[in-house]
């Protein structure tokens, strides 16, 4: 049964975020809902010039500043503003049993407009209800679902904030990564020698043979405790009868530890290298870090407040590492310590995505308890 919250501020808000269109690379809609609900609260808002510095960007980092009253540094709260496909024309729908779905045809977004709507929601209760708090720093990046694309290109001198809460994981409300790896994609293309396969093959030079035979010496899964390799796909060839001169290879490899992750990369390329030449083809590999890993200590503020933070309302912090990157990711690069909090998306990426009114409730007042806890 479905049934409507009228009159249920934070549902309506979360409803409105998810049925605006914002997939990756396209998130106009969503940045301007956002810059004007901050500006209708009196903050302080701006969109950085993102686009310019990478051509997949159409739309900037939105950036809201809230001047506090509560002693202490500023404090970074930021979930990102894009979703992943199918992603056109979803809609909040909210069942008998507090469940919120989409209609069944695409994602329901909560990744990661849960996030958006907790932080947007958690501001509108300090403004409006006058609530003391600390200084505040509200980033909204674009593009995080395509490798963290916006932030990775976010100026951080603008930021003032050394300590960050990341609204973007799923899991139990009080769950929080505290750790996630290096990612580095690659693509390997072998070069080998045309030549027709029926009457000619021994002209040709088996491109694809020799890309099997390096795939075949990689250690390909979970590698040690804290990395992985994978090889997703393959595309070459041309016809049946001709001996194929080339095919592409895409894979990625990710680890906890930043140097065990490019020494994987160097081993890939050192195998693809050795083997087509081998063969007597040719291998070229490019790769990219597309993020880097990063622990934040224990003995951090963030991970210190945010237990503080949990206990206040009786929840259990529960710390752990993840294997997904995240916009912390660039944070820990520039020398923000900060964790990513559960926000209440379940099964994300996918058509059975789903969150529940409570957890957006509950993350919603954790959000406002480490926003009003003064600097200890």
């Amino acid at each position: 049964m479905e049934i409507h919250a009228e009159g249920e501020p934070l549902f309506e808000l979360f409803s409105t975020l998810v049925s605006i269109d914002s997939p990756s690379g396209h998130e106009r809609a969503a940045a301007d809902y956002v810059k004007k609900f901050l500006s209708d609260l009196g903050a302080g808002v701006s969109e950085d010039d993102a686009p310019s510095r990478d051509q997949f960007l159409t739309t900037g980092n939105v950036l809201g500043r809230m001047s506090g009253t509560l002693p202490g540094e500023p404090l970074l709260f930021s979930a990102h503003l894009d979703t992943v496909m199918p992603g056109i024309g979803k809609k909040a729908v909210l069942h008998g049993d507090g469940r919120i779905t989409s209609s069944g045809n695409t994602v329901l977004g909560a990744d990661d407009a849960a996030g958006v709507a907790e932080i947007l929601e958690a501001v509108r209760i300090l403004e409006t209800r006058r609530i003391p708090h600390r200084s505040l720093e509200l980033l909204f990046p674009v593009a995080e679902e395509v490798y963290c694309r916006g932030s990775r290109v976010l100026d951080f001198s603008i930021l003032r904030s050394k300590e960050a809460y990341v609204l973007d994981l799923s899991g139990q409300i009080g769950s929080a990564a505290v750790g996630a790896p290096t990612l580095i994609s690659f693509s390997v293309e072998v070069k080998g020698k045309a030549a027709h396969a029926g009457f000619e093959p021994e002209k040709g030079v088996h491109a694809i043979q020799a890309a099997a035979g390096a795939v075949q010496k990689l250690k390909l899964g979970r590698i040690g405790t804290h990395s992985t390799r994978n090889i997703g796909t393959i595309r070459g060839g041309t016809a049946t009868n001709i001996v194929p001169d080339s095919v592409i290879l895409e894979g990625e490899i990710r680890g906890a530890v930043h140097s065990d992750a490019l020494a994987l990369m160097e081993e890939t390329r050192t195998l693809f290298e050795t083997a087509a030449a081998a063969c007597g083809a040719s291998a070229a590999v490019t790769s990219d870090i597309r993020i880097h890993a990063y622990t934040t200590p224990p003995e951090s503020s963030a991970v210190h407040n945010f237990s503080a933070a949990c206990r206040s309302l009786g929840l259990k912090a529960l710390f752990a590492p993840t294997f997904g990157g995240s916009d912390n990711n660039n944070f820990a690069l520039y020398g923000i310590t900060g964790i990513v909090a559960a926000c209440g998306m379940q099964q994300p990426h996918t058509t059975g995505e789903y969150t529940t009114l409570d957890d957006l409730r509950l993350a919603t007042e954790l959000v406002l308890q480490l926003m009003t806890t003064p600097a200890s």
